[in-house]
């Protein structure tokens, strides 16, 4: 048996090996990666089926009040066109998720604070008790108060990435804030019993596999209902513009499989920007480990005006022509649509926050 195979039959007995060891698995090239696939793929199968959750994407608005280097609606961007759906717009879209098929929406915006808590919380009651949906909201750093009012509004589930964890280069990127303002928020969505999203951007200017695998490790002890994780890809309007994507792009999909082996009962979204990688990027995804689809419902005026990474897909086109091209990709794979809303399968969710 080689190095690979042992370290993946640790995986699979549930040991959480070294860092030094998922490098070393990150580092695989040829059939090697094809042996992290295949256990990522079985492992998946084995524990959440062949269902995939659709979770739909409503990018309510494009206001940022930080200015994190590596996004492009970031405050100081002069040449995104700003907007702000209203709360008749967002509710409407929400209810067209239901008709696509999605069990979940996920409202998700810049750290807006034109969107008081009693706004949200007003669309939060208005999408539950009009569609019955799961809602996540995913809206950045909010106080202990304003989550637990949202929480009693009706919230289901919160995203919230780390990013990475390391200290020196989260400071380097978020001028506004800190690693430990942001795990706070984490530890106070925990607390209120939220189910947990986070995870981190895979490949970011200065990482190194042995980074990858300290984020893949905490990921983990953070103990997830949901990890998404994406690859980092440069916006030309941003101080890291122009940073080259990972040598070895395999690190992007191999990460995913790594964290479908050590989390077998989280939901991994195969995300949006492994599209914008390369054109078959979720559907590689979703054969690697991750059992989550979020088609992106946004109204079509506004597609085009939330772009945190360049060559975004689907900015031409509207949610109902996005739900059908995500019936086929599915149907294509062997997959099926899942039902109901996907909550959290984990039955001890006490991460290390």
């Amino acid at each position: 048996m080689n190095a690979i195979r042992e370290r993946l039959t640790c995986l699979q007995k549930g040991e959480r090996p070294p860092a030094a060891d998922i490098a070393a698995l990150l580092k695989a090239q040829g059939k090697d990666c094809d042996l992290i696939y295949e256990a990522a793929n079985d492992q998946r199968r084995q524990t959440m089926g062949e269902a995939v959750h659709l979770r739909g994407i409503i990018e309510f608005s494009n206001f940022c009040r930080n200015n994190c280097w590596y996004c492009g609606i970031r405050c100081d961007n002069t040449h995104v066109k700003r907007y702000r759906m209203t709360a008749e717009e967002i509710v409407e879209t929400a209810k067209n998720a239901k008709a696509w098929g999605c069990g979940t929406v996920v409202l998700q915006s810049g750290e807006d604070a034109f969107f008081t808590v009693d706004m949200l919380g007003d669309i939060l009651r208005r999408i539950k008790s009009e569609t019955g949906l799961a809602v996540t909201l995913s809206v950045g750093v909010r106080t202990r108060e304003d989550l637990a009012s949202l929480k009693t509004a009706g919230c289901d589930r919160y995203l919230l990435r780390f990013e990475t964890t390391s200290n020196a280069l989260f400071s380097a990127i978020h001028p506004d804030e800190s690693f430990e303002h942001r795990m706070q928020c984490l530890t106070d969505l925990r607390e209120l019993d939220f189910q947990v999203g986070s995870g981190f951007m895979i490949g970011l200017p200065g990482s190194t596999p042995e980074m990858i695998a300290n984020d893949i490790l905490f990921a983990t002890r953070l103990k997830l209902d949901m990890i998404g994780c994406g690859p980092f890809l440069s916006h030309p309007d941003t101080p890291l513009a122009a940073k080259p994507l990972l040598e070895d792009r395999g690190v992007y999909y191999k990460t995913i499989a790594l964290l479908r082996l050590l989390n077998p009962t989280a939901h991994i979204p195969a995300t949006t920007a492994f599209d914008a990688l390369e054109p078959e990027g979720r559907n590689h995804v979703l054969m690697r480990g991750a059992n989550v689809f979020m088609p992106n419902i946004t109204p079509g005026q506004y597609r085009s005006m939330y772009l945190l990474y360049p060559n975004k897909p689907c900015v031409d086109e509207d949610g109902a022509a996005c739900a059908l091209c995500v019936r086929g990709r599915l149907a294509a794979l062997g997959r099926e649509i899942a039902t109901g809303p996907g909550h959290a399968l984990r039955t001890n969710i006490q991460g290390v926050l």
